[in-house]
């Protein structure tokens, strides 16, 4: 049977949030925000191990949180690069240092804390059946297409787009550790050194069909201060 791991990128800043700390490590309902988000992979049955990509300066913060919140299959912190997409990297790389070739990993991000259970196991068993699989939403809007012109970079729509034809990604992505350690040497070879995401890379590479499983608006981002008011509110409406 394959094992199953989540791979947490926590090495983000969070500017837009005007915290003093970065947004993953922000106390909500008694716990930080990655606390949050281990927890739900935590208690999945297929889940063997957890591991979080953050900075150097807070690797004794996630390992004194990872012992508070009572993770126990938590499997080490990774040093995180200079973007997500490099963060991302390291944890594939340092990962496949210990786990076989068809292990499915799962990179989420950690402040999308309100994953669900059916979340997690509609990405492994959509990557386990199809190959892969992207969390994903089908929109619920339209939406135009721009061109930005003028030395103003005034915004001009003529096309729009259906949202029939649209799914809006969220995360985790969901790979066999064997295809994600293809697309990091081809991203090398090419010199690629940022991309939006790892599903994104994988389109860049041609790892293509991709397969989308099941999404839901609280598995938003926590991006603004807003976020981590809605945040809470759904915890205490949960809790309720």
């Amino acid at each position: 049977m394959n094992k199953s791991v989540a791979l947490i990128l926590a090495g983000g800043v969070g500017n837009r949030m005007n915290l003093t700390i970065p947004k993953q490590f922000f106390v909500v309902d008694g716990l930080s925000v990655l606390q949050h988000t281990m927890k739900a992979f935590q208690q999945h049955m297929l889940i063997s191990a957890i591991y979080v990509v953050s900075s150097p300066e807070w690797h004794q913060t996630v390992k004194k949180q990872v012992q508070e919140a009572g993770i126990t299959k938590f499997a080490g912190v990774i040093q995180s690069g200079e973007n997500s997409f490099q963060s991302a990297r390291n944890g594939i790389l340092a990962i496949a240092k210990t786990e076989s070739e068809n292990t499915v990993v799962l990179i989420h991000d950690a402040v999308r804390p309100l994953i669900s259970q059916d979340i997690i196991s509609s990405n492994i068993s959509v990557c386990l059946s199809r190959g892969n699989a992207i969390t994903s939403l089908q929109s619920q809007e339209s939406y135009m297409q721009v061109e930005k012109k003028g030395e103003n970079k005034d915004i001009e729509t003529y096309r729009y787009i259906l949202r029939e034809d649209l799914l809006r990604a969220q995360t985790p992505h969901t790979f066999h550790l064997k295809e994600l350690k293809q697309m990091v040497a081809e991203a090398e070879e090419k010199d690629i050194t940022y991309s939006q995401s790892i599903f994104t890379l994988a389109c860049e590479l041609g790892h293509v069909p991709l397969y989308p499983a099941k999404g839901e608006m609280i598995n938003f981002k926590l991006t603004l201060p807003s976020d981590i008011m809605l945040f809470q509110a759904i915890i205490n409406q949960l809790s309720e």
